[in-house]
């Protein structure tokens, strides 16, 4: 029975779905970050390793156990020589397996299903990515940490960083927010978290999300505010995706998805209430499966298209 891996890999993790050809889920791993544009190629690639050596693992196989295709859905795998140089890296590591690589969008919007769908991811970074009933597809965020990725953790984070900053440049004194996020960094004072974020913002801004949505559940006035901004700014997303496939009036699916999602109860309150309010029509939910599991099963139909193992020259890259 020959197998298949699928990975849905972003800022924070990597998630991996391991099947046998029959479809059968055999074990589901995860690991490390893999957007390659936030963490870099090489440590990319590990963390795709990492995470089909612990599915094969935990399927009992032997650690060189050949798969025969995969599919890696990655964040940052959207510019074409950006998906070239992870497909020849891929194509090394794995030189037995026919090989897909897409970005985590398209593995997203696989998994919410057929028909009209449109997928919000809320994680370290945001976007959304829609398709309507004539199968066309469009998208919207997902520019990066530079430049958008409004809604985000990350965003969430350097918005509360800089509402804290600003506080104690006002008062002379750290508000409960600031208290608690210079707790969260065991920093002690505002240089200090500048000089961090300045070395590696990727490490101290999304885990602030967290802080941020426990001080909004208790009702501190700031958070709330943070998140009510999140929220539109997520919409915001949604909205443009639904003017470009002018889905407007037609019944749609929209699923939610990310890190983000089920971890702040207010977020999501002012989420759904946006959501619902601009688009009446539409029916929210979750993803039919996992990313990453749609991924796998994204590797089965490049199996079934491509029956026969996939040649081997002397450096290890199949050839196609």
């Amino acid at each position: 029975m020959r197998l298949v891996l699928g990975f849905d890999g972003g800022g924070t993790k990597t998630d991996c779905v391991l099947l046998d050809e029959s479809g059968a889920v055999l074990a589901r791993a995860q690991s490390g970050p893999s957007n390659p544009l936030r963490v870099g190629f090489g440590a990319a690639l590990a963390a795709v390793r990492d995470a089909a050596r612990a599915a094969t693992g935990q399927a009992k196989l032997a650690p060189d156990a050949q798969v025969a295709a995969l599919c890696a859905g990655l964040a940052g795998a959207g510019p074409p020589e950006s998906a070239e140089k992870i497909r020849v890296l891929l194509s090394a590591e794995f030189p037995h397996s026919r090989i897909q690589v897409c970005t985590d969008l398209d593995v997203a919007l696989a998994a919410a299903g057929d028909g009209p769908a449109i997928v919000l991811l809320a994680g370290t970074g945001s976007f959304a990515i829609g398709r309507n009933s004539a199968g066309e597809t469009s998208r919207a965020g997902g520019y990066g940490s530079q430049i958008g990725d409004e809604g985000s953790a990350y965003d969430i984070g350097r918005r509360a960083v800089l509402t804290a900053m600003h506080a104690h440049d006002r008062t002379g004194s750290d508000s409960a927010l600031g208290q608690r996020l210079l707790r969260e960094l065991g920093c002690a004072g505002w240089p200090d978290v500048q000089l961090r974020a300045q070395a590696a913002s990727d490490e101290v801004f999304p885990r602030l999300f967290s802080v941020v949505a426990s001080l909004a559940e208790i009702g501190d006035a700031a958070s709330q505010g943070i998140l009510r901004a999140a929220a539109f700014d997520l919409a915001m997303h949604v909205g443009n995706v639904v003017a470009r496939l002018h889905l407007g009036d037609t019944p749609c699916f929209i699923a939610k998805t990310g890190g983000m999602m089920g971890r702040s109860k207010f977020l999501e309150a002012e989420l759904d209430t946006r959501l619902r309010g601009g688009f009446p029509d539409a029916q929210l939910g979750q993803l039919r499966m996992a990313p990453a599991e749609a991924a796998a099963r994204m590797a089965l139909q490049v199996l079934a298209a491509n029956p026969t193992p996939a040649a081997v020259p002397e450096h290890g890259r199949p050839l196609t």
